[in-house]
């Protein structure tokens, strides 16, 4: 039976302009890789906890306290869970709450020409950890506007946030190139 390849869309909820990548993954995966698949794919550092929703159904890194009620994401391939046209969520760092919606767009045979998984392509930086989920973003990208304003800053605090942000960090910025070279290194 040849391998199936999953082609899907990764969209961060609640940001505008949005923040997206379409990747390719073969839908052997378990939950797991595809977590690591975001993170490189989008620009996380992995930092944080995460989780994704699936029909319902919660999956992440079990919880050893048993607080959160989880299935263990190890245990869950992405053929067994989902499907072409399935559309889940997945939730990293629960304090700024980084909601991603995901969408399989098509299962593809595999080539064997290729290598698995890519990026084919996106739009935008992720935002940088520790901003403050969506409307933290939205107050840094304010900020970032506010620097090239020829009559200078509205707000003094845009200064301390650009500042926070660092003199390299640019929204607009995507490379799907060097996304796949992270996600063939690292899943």
């Amino acid at each position: 039976m040849p391998r199936q390849i999953f082609q899907l869309k990764m969209s961060l909820v609640g940001v505008r302009p949005p923040v997206w990548r379409r990747v390719l993954v073969p839908a052997g995966y378990t939950l797991d890789r595809l977590h690591r698949v975001v993170q490189h794919a989008m620009g996380w550092r992995d930092c944080h906890l995460h989780s994704f929703e699936i029909d319902g159904v919660q999956y992440g890194e079990p919880d050893p306290d048993g607080e959160l009620a989880l299935h263990d994401e190890l245990d869950a391939r992405l053929d067994a869970v989902l499907g072409k046209g399935s559309r889940f969520s997945y939730t990293y760092d629960f304090g700024d709450w980084w909601e991603h919606d995901l969408v399989v767009e098509d299962a593809l045979t595999v080539d064997p020409d290729e290598r698995y998984p890519a990026c084919l392509d996106g739009e935008r930086a992720c935002p940088p950890e520790g901003v403050g989920g969506p409307l933290g973003y939205e107050a840094l990208l304010v900020a970032l506007a506010d620097e090239d304003d020829p009559v200078g800053p509205v707000d003094p605090r845009h200064a301390t946030l650009r500042d926070w942000a660092g003199s390299t960090f640019d929204p607009s910025r995507f490379d799907p190139d060097r996304a796949t070279t992270l996600l063939r290194r690292f899943c």
